[in-house]
């Protein structure tokens, strides 16, 4: 594991709640000033580290990063180097052209995996299908309350603090939503690695005072038909920012990656 926050503490709970002995947490790499916060939570459950090649040394089967953007830039190459397969929630990462065409250079060579989970939204796996009968049209809504907007690039766009209706302040492709909204938007990228690219997929991120919970919406049309999506989530209690069941969805990758006897989607 890459990272301790609150996405990783749900995750582990998850893990010792529910592997079962076919999922096991053998490290955790977190900058040096966590680590004696890092251990005090693990409680000795698992060894806290603070450099990749100590946590590459245990020999992960798989590493599940969970630190973001800037996380998954410096580690992720010596995690495929190092010969395991990674599962990264940062996906708006990815926006990056150059950083994706290395990252899927380096997985095609060390034959390593890198698994994006649908995170905060559903509807993946279908847009991900209908790719191949060609879609015409993707567009992804995002309406979250005010306060998972504080922080962000949101703060110039729109009056946070005076709005008193949704407002709309981003419409432009995924690419300039993942970069400009790294913390709020890798949904956005999901969708556009899932289907017809950075460039092509539309996207809107709302602020809504009224809202209390995300709202994500997908929205796509081709071959096979039209489809359209909506999902009430809410949001982590910990961090607004953050829906609930991303965690679900990272666990739900780890768990079918142990080998579920059925495995859907």
């Amino acid at each position: 594991m890459i990272g301790l926050g609150n996405i990783a503490r749900s995750m582990i709970e998850l893990c010792w709640r529910e592997g079962g002995g076919r999922v096991a947490l053998v490290g955790v790499l977190v900058r040096a000033p966590r680590a004696a916060e890092a251990e005090a939570w693990l409680g000795g459950r698992a060894p806290v580290t603070t450099s990749v090649p100590d946590l590459l040394a245990v020999r992960p089967d798989i590493v599940a990063e969970c630190a973001g953007h800037a996380a998954l830039k410096v580690f992720g190459e010596p995690v495929l180097e190092a010969g395991c397969d990674l599962v990264t929630l940062a996906s708006g990462a990815f926006s990056d052209r150059a950083f994706e065409a290395r990252m899927r250079a380096l997985s095609r060579e060390r034959g390593r995996r890198i698994l994006v989970p649908s995170g905060a939204i559903v509807g993946i796996d279908g847009l991900a299908a209908a790719r191949h009968g060609g879609l015409t049209r993707v567009v992804y809504s995002g309406t979250k309350p005010v306060n998972a907007w504080r922080g962000t690039a949101a703060e110039t766009a729109v009056d946070l603090d005076g709005l008193t209706e949704p407002a709309t302040f981003f419409e432009g492709s995924a690419r300039e939503a993942s970069s400009r909204y790294p913390m709020n938007a890798n949904v956005t990228a999901t969708v556009a690695l899932a289907g017809i690219g950075f460039d092509e997929t539309r996207v809107r991120l709302i602020a809504d005072p009224a809202a209390r919970g995300n709202l994500h919406a997908l929205d796509y049309e081709g071959a096979f038909g039209h489809a359209r999506i909506e999902i009430q989530g809410r949001p982590s209690p910990t961090n607004p920012k953050t829906s609930m069941l991303t965690a679900f969805s990272l666990w739900r990758t780890l768990i079918d990656e142990a080998g579920a006897a059925i495995r859907v989607g």
